[in-house]
């Protein structure tokens, strides 16, 4: 049996263009299980959920245990899919996403023009974060029928003209149906496993984090906090010393600068969607069961933290001096950072405001509003405010 997924393929894409109604088809799962979420019937957290992809004996692909034939299918390869939001407001969410994934299914919705507002800022995503394995999928096609559907694939490719992904497969789905996502399967089976660095001090992004306890349970018997997310680097094995940076935030008075004490814990279990583990290294995500206080863990209150082994993560910071690149949008005016100006960072699987303290030429040195992590090695999305809307306007990297 795959016990853990070989990729992370995230669903980027317009909203309410049917990311999470195809990675159901894909998972068997539906992604929007936070209740915000299912109340605004929209993605406003990442979601995921393991698939295991299965060949026919008559050739094919399917998340199904037997064919359409009804013949056995046999597992070939599991993937983790992160269903990311596609709201302009919620942007940085699917900004954070991006930084853990191999490859990606850029949704496109066949019911309106392409490209909308989201869908060319994703592709910026893409870009700028040099995703290179990307299918396309070219949803809602039944509701639009044969003739518009073809005109659609040509804008489309009109889109993507000239982008990383100018060759990427484009593949026609009617999700809801089930049609066609079998083709979906079979461009993902031709995506190269990246090669995994397993060797390093292990490190973990925190993508999301919960309280498994139900209400009413006794003091004994409670459990710690669940972390789940995916492992960038090196092997985490179960009884590992493990800390998680930079932690709580121990400070009285909220008015006051933050103070952070890290946690230090034991890693009691681990876990790839159903299937138990012993160790853990790079490709899909995890879900490690820790003595963490579940207080802490609850709502994905450590989203956006580091994990690693003990005393071998980076120091916390509470500025940073990046290099930075404009994506020199058409869309949005010319100008220079300015003085104490606001922007929303997204480092790692975690999104922070940051204020400019110092521009020259293509670095920022920012001040951060809460204390954090960063990986060196890490790209970090930044989001400038323009006429009340934030919008995607370049990415950097530690100087």
């Amino acid at each position: 049996m795959l016990k853990q997924s070989e990729l992370n393929i995230g669903t980027l894409g317009h909203v309410d263009h049917g990311k999470t109604t195809l990675t159901a088809a894909i998972t068997h799962q539906w992604t929007d299980t936070h209740s915000e979420s299912i109340k605004r019937s929209m993605t406003i957290k990442l979601g995921y959920a393991d698939a295991i992809i299965r060949s026919c004996p008559s050739g094919g692909y399917t998340t199904a245990e037997t064919c359409a034939d009804g013949a056995e299918a046999k597992p070939v390869r599991r993937i983790s899919l992160l269903d990311a939001p596609g709201h302009e407001t919620l942007m940085a969410t699917a900004i954070a996403g991006s930084n853990i994934i191999d490859a990606a299914l850029f949704v496109i919705s066949a019911a309106e023009p392409c490209p909308m507002p989201q869908t060319k800022e994703h592709l910026m995503v893409i870009n700028a974060l040099d995703i290179r394995n990307v299918i396309i999928v070219q949803t809602k096609v039944d509701i639009v029928g044969r003739e518009r559907s073809e005109k659609h694939y040509e804008q489309i490719r009109k889109f993507i003209k000239g982008s990383r992904i100018e060759d990427a497969p484009i593949v026609p789905v009617m999700a809801n149906k089930n049609i066609n996502v079998d083709a979906v399967l079979d461009e993902i089976m031709k995506i190269k496993v990246p090669e995994r660095d397993v060797e390093s001090d292990p490190i973990m992004y925190v993508a999301r984090s919960f309280d498994v306890n139900k209400p009413g349970t006794p003091i004994k018997k409670l459990v710690g906090g669940v972390i789940g997310g995916s492992i960038v680097k090196g092997r985490f094995k179960v009884g590992d010393e493990i800390e998680v940076r930079p932690g709580i935030n121990t400070a009285r008075d909220k008015q006051k600068k933050e103070t952070y004490d890290h946690i230090m814990t034991t890693l009691e279990s681990l876990s790839a969607g159903r299937e138990t583990l012993e160790d853990a290294i790079p490709g899909g995500l995890v879900a490690m069961g820790t003595g963490i206080d579940p207080a802490f863990a609850k709502a994905d209150g450590l989203v956006g933290q580091m994990v690693g082994k003990a005393g071998k993560l980076p120091e916390p910071v509470s500025s940073l001096t990046m290099s930075y690149n404009s994506l020199n949008r058409e869309d949005l005016p010319k100008q220079g950072f300015r003085p104490n100006e606001t922007v929303i960072l997204g480092i790692g699987t975690g999104t922070i405001v940051g204020f400019v303290s110092r521009a020259k030429k293509n670095k920022l040195e920012i001040s951060l509003k809460h204390t954090i992590c960063v990986d060196k090695r890490e790209k970090i999305s930044v989001l400038r405010n323009y006429g009340q809307r934030w919008r995607l306007s370049g990415y950097g990297s530690l100087a």
